[in-house]
């Protein structure tokens, strides 16, 4: 005890200063880190739940059954809209917007500006979506519409929200963003273990382990 309080006086005031500014220096960054910590924790918290749930649902896929549910509509084009089509200026162009709307008036489908396979007896407008998909058929020489959507269940729903599958720019969007929180929360979470590893030993043990067992798994496990 002497020997510290000694050393502590026999400071000069230019090195206490020196000491001080360190001491606030880390204290800035140590709050800085538990900032970014618990905001990026907040952002990502029901996403990470969602993805580890989503993860153990395809991971068991096969071993998990829904029977699909198929609804199959058909109808028929009033004869004055059969004019409407000509060759389309695009290969991918959507229906013309009055047949479009004859298509959702008579079999629910919403088609607008969907992009269209055009061929001489068949227009198809595709309708993938995540937990399903469709189709709508329109016969160009007499009208006739078809259509047929298939629900796979919520499990599907989710899963395919996991891969991101026919879910649209704007969920793509999320998924990255998701990405960066979850990014963050676990850098900062990282220089945090370092801050805190002197006053808990088994800190760097657990992280190897965390390491050292997918290694381990995909060396000797994974075909």
């Amino acid at each position: 005890m002497t020997r510290v309080a000694t050393h502590r006086q026999a400071l000069s005031p230019a090195e206490k200063e020196q000491q001080q500014k360190r001491r606030k220096a880390k204290q800035f960054w140590l709050k800085q880190l538990h900032s970014w910590h618990w905001i990026s924790a907040a952002l990502s918290l029901i996403g990470m739940l969602f993805f580890a749930i989503t993860g153990i649902t395809l991971n068991h896929a096969g071993a998990i059954h829904a029977e699909p549910k198929v609804v199959a509509r058909s109808g028929k084009l009033p004869v004055g809209l059969l004019k409407e089509f000509s060759a389309p200026a695009k290969a991918d162009a959507p229906l013309p917007a009055d047949v479009a709307a004859q298509v959702k008036q008579q079999t629910g489908v919403e088609v607008a500006g969907r992009p269209a396979e055009w061929a001489s007896d068949t227009i198809t407008v595709n309708m993938p979506r995540p937990g399903g998909d469709g189709w709508v058929t329109v016969d160009p020489s007499n009208g006739a519409i078809a259509s047929e959507m298939t629900d796979r269940g919520w499990v599907s729903l989710a899963n395919d929200l996991h891969k991101g599958r026919n879910a649209g720019g704007g969920w793509g969007w999320f998924i990255d963003i998701f990405a960066i929180a979850c990014v963050i929360f676990t850098l900062t979470g990282l220089l945090l273990l370092q801050l805190h590893s002197k006053h808990r030993p088994a800190t760097w043990p657990i992280v190897g382990l965390g390491l050292l067992i997918p290694i381990l798994l995909i060396h000797f496990l994974v075909p």
